[in-house]
């Protein structure tokens, strides 16, 4: 009898040392999860900020195409005009 309550107080240690382990280390990986959740989060602004500067990029770009052409079409108008 006295070996059965020092296996059932045994269980009972283990059980309760394993349940606190398993808290302790969710806790951590939820803690860790959220840290790269933040770190996502920060990367994915970064990137939609990136592809908006790059599409500005482009549209001011071709503006300036534009405008240079524009620019040499009116000097070749002077020119013809001058001769």
């Amino acid at each position: 009898m006295e070996s059965v309550i020092v296996g059932a107080l045994a269980l009972i240690g283990t059980l309760a040392g394993t349940y606190f382990a398993n808290r302790k280390s969710a806790a951590i990986i939820a803690y860790r999860l959220e840290a790269l959740e933040k770190k996502v989060q920060a990367h994915n602004s970064l990137v939609e900020r990136t592809y908006r500067l790059e599409e500005q990029s482009a549209l001011q770009e071709e503006k300036l195409k534009a405008a240079n052409h524009r620019i040499s079409d009116l000097m070749e108008q002077v020119m013809r005009k001058g001769e």
